[in-house]
């Protein structure tokens, strides 16, 4: 049963090291730890869902390495986490004695866990960072309902991405004008967490989210489904766009009984305009 949530940036920049000698996003990287701490500090097993360049499962011994940002080992600021997940060839990608470094996106999310102090089972899910290309979101929900369906014992999700990459001059891709409003809602939701604002996150239109190089919308679509109808606390702990690209942190605490209240119903939500209900149009 899902009882917390984390929500994390995707950004290897949460990671000591990273950024060099001049540490950045130091108040984004403490919210980050502090949110899974308490995310999982109720729980019996964490699900890691992550955003990739392909969806799999990887398996057998993960290593937390962040090479493929050009970053060795050596000069990361933390520990490499090594965590051993699953059965190797139970159908996953680990190979029984090699070291398998997963995307870039749960490399962060194992060091975070590791800071965050959990040492308990661990499973890495990944899907596809570009919106378009990740699958239907009714498809992704189920996936999520599928994470937690069937067991009583606690879990807990960390769930891996950001906003827009195009964030004026300095972001990652080119300024794009659509960024601060979508972001702006996104932010508001993710941290309200209530019906109407899961609708709009579970509306959002994927062909919007690729453009704007949203890479929380499939790990965000997981999200819900795992939630599904169950009340939510929800609290926004910290949101940045000195980078570029905005990222949030939040925590979901989920009611394990309490259907969420709807106070203006899935209907009333126009989804064209993901940060409106319809009866504002």
């Amino acid at each position: 049963m899902l009882v917390a949530a984390a929500l994390v940036p995707d950004t290897a920049l949460l990671v000591p090291g990273v950024s060099g000698g001049h540490d950045v996003l130091t108040e984004l990287r403490e919210a980050a730890v502090a949110a899974v701490a308490a995310a999982v500090g109720g729980a019996r097993e964490v699900v890691v869902v992550a955003p990739a360049a392909r969806a799999g499962e990887p398996t057998g011994r993960l290593r937390g390495s962040l090479g493929a940002v050009g970053v060795p080992d050596v000069l990361l600021g933390w520990p490499v986490p090594e965590v051993v997940v699953g059965t190797p060839g139970d159908g996953g990608t680990g190979v029984p004695g090699d070291a398998v470094v997963p995307a870039v996106a749960s490399s962060v999310a194992l060091h975070l866990l590791a800071h965050a102090g959990w040492d308990g089972p661990v499973r890495v899910v990944e899907v596809g960072r570009d919106a378009v290309g990740a699958g239907a979101a009714a498809s992704l929900a189920e996936r999520g309902a599928g994470l937690v369906r069937g067991t009583e014992d606690p879990v807990a999700l960390v769930v891996v991405g950001s906003g827009s990459g195009r964030h004026g001059p300095d972001a990652p891709l080119a300024d794009d004008a659509r960024a601060p409003v979508l972001d702006a809602s996104l932010a508001a939701d993710l941290g309200t967490a209530d019906v109407a604002a899961r609708a709009r996150l579970a509306a959002l239109d994927a062909g919007l989210a690729s453009a704007l190089a949203v890479t929380g919308w499939a790990p965000w679509q997981v999200l819900l489904g795992g939630v599904g109808t169950r009340a939510v606390e929800a609290t926004l702990l910290a949101a940045d766009t000195s980078s570029g690209a905005h990222h949030v942190v939040a925590l979901w605490r989920v009611d394990r009984g309490a259907p969420a209240h709807d106070p203006v119903g899935p209907a009333a939500v126009d989804p064209t305009r993901p940060d409106r209900p319809a009866a504002d149009s």
